[in-house]
């Protein structure tokens, strides 16, 4: 190896550090600074972290409902979100008390998540009756409805 093409590959590595610092530290400044254009909303450190909670809640359950989803298991799968995320679990999220911290477009995400979830429900029951191509993709259509929720809240708004 010549030292132009050990001179350039310092140079590149050094590059892609800089610039891989500096992306990282803007990411950082998007998700966290003055810039983000996301609405703050401020809650007592306790309601904080319940919320935080019940979100980190919502992954186990998608990641439960995809498990039992690939084992073929669509009524379980149905069961999952109705239970733990569905109308039906309101009042195990808390969210009666954790509504009155949150704007109204906020809450409106939060309840459409928890209507999807219920429809979600329906149709992953359906595709265990049913079994047909349809039934099915109405099933990945209901979850795809749940996760655009989700999108839609953490895309507008940010905790503190």
């Amino acid at each position: 190896m010549n030292s132009k093409s050990s001179l350039f590959g310092a140079i590149l590595a050094i590059a892609l550090l800089t610039f891989g610092a500096t992306g990282r530290a803007a990411q950082k400044q998007a998700d966290n600074g003055p810039t983000d254009p996301r609405t703050l909303v401020e809650m007592p450190s306790p309601m904080q972290a319940h919320m935080l909670g019940n979100m980190r809640d919502h992954l186990h359950v998608l990641d439960d409902v995809l498990a039992a989803l690939a084992n073929g298991h669509a009524e379980e799968a149905g069961k999952i979100a109705e239970q733990r995320l569905g109308m039906s679990s309101l009042d195990d999220h808390g969210s009666a008390h954790l509504a009155m911290f949150m704007p109204e477009g906020m809450q409106a995400i939060g309840t459409e998540l928890h209507h999807a979830a219920s429809r979600f429900a329906q149709a992953a029951a359906n595709a265990d009756v049913e079994h047909t191509f349809e039934a099915q993709q109405a099933v990945f259509a209901a979850l795809q409805s749940i996760t655009a929720q989700c999108n839609a809240c953490h895309d507008g708004y940010r905790i503190r």
